[in-house]
């Protein structure tokens, strides 16, 4: 069974490009490395349900109630779970950009309090007990300011789930600071978990150096090609 590494992040933290960055070194370490990305928009039929959600057609983030809106996620990974399971069989590492504690942080944040908390437990119930999901070793999370964020989600090229420039996660503030606060509550919880930042005093650190330091996270947990 393959080790299971989770890139999470606000949006425009850069998970897409670290993920594909740390898959490109797995492989030229010798260790085979599959990269999956959710949501799978344009792949699954929730997938694209959840580009419509995402694109407003279902209304804006306080007209869907965010339990009705994690099972549109919880349901395109439920669709991909065959798919997860002969990757986690095949390969030695594989690599998620997004995975269930995305669904957990950009649901529940639109919540307060127990109502708040019901809901983390019940969307953790939903994809790990009743769908059956696999738990990951190691979830990396790509720790950046929102208004840094917003800055680059506004400088990504069109993209084919929405024909927005940012969808209705995306642009809010306010509610992706409660995202971020959340993400961070969970690394502080959760042993498996390390963060890591993206910015400094001094503003936005490389690429390079970001790559680095997941590097460095991920060839201390014990990876190693099959035999």
């Amino acid at each position: 069974m393959a080790r299971l590494i989770v890139i999470e992040g606000i949006d425009g933290s850069g998970k897409g490009t670290q993920a594909r960055r740390l898959v490109d070194r797995l492989r030229q370490s010798g260790i085979r490395t599959q990269l999956i990305s959710f949501p799978r928009y344009e792949v699954t039929f929730f997938g694209r349900a959840v580009a419509a959600f995402l694109n407003g057609q279902f209304g804006s983030l306080d007209e869907v109630h965010p339990f009705l809106a994690s099972l549109l996620f919880a349901g395109d990974r439920f669709e991909s779970r065959p798919m997860l399971s002969a990757a986690l069989a095949d390969f030695d590492v594989v690599v998620l950009d997004r995975y269930v504690a995305s669904n957990v942080a950009h649901q529940a944040a639109k919540l307060a309090g127990a109502e708040r908390d019901a809901l983390c437990r019940s969307i953790n119930q939903v994809e790990y007990d009743l769908f059956g999901m696999p738990r990951p070793d190691l979830v990396l999370l790509l720790d950046l300011n929102v208004g840094a964020a917003q800055t680059l989600i506004a400088q990504k090229p069109a993209r084919a789930y929405t024909d927005r420039a940012a969808d209705i996660h995306e642009a809010d503030a306010e509610y992706l600071t409660r995202v971020r606060e959340l993400y961070l509550e969970m690394a502080r919880r959760e042993p498996n978990w390390s963060v890591i930042r993206c910015d400094s005093q001094d503003g936005l650190r490389s690429i390079e150096e970001i790559s680095e330091e997941v590097w460095q996270l991920v060839s201390t947990s014990a990876i190693e090609p099959a035999r």
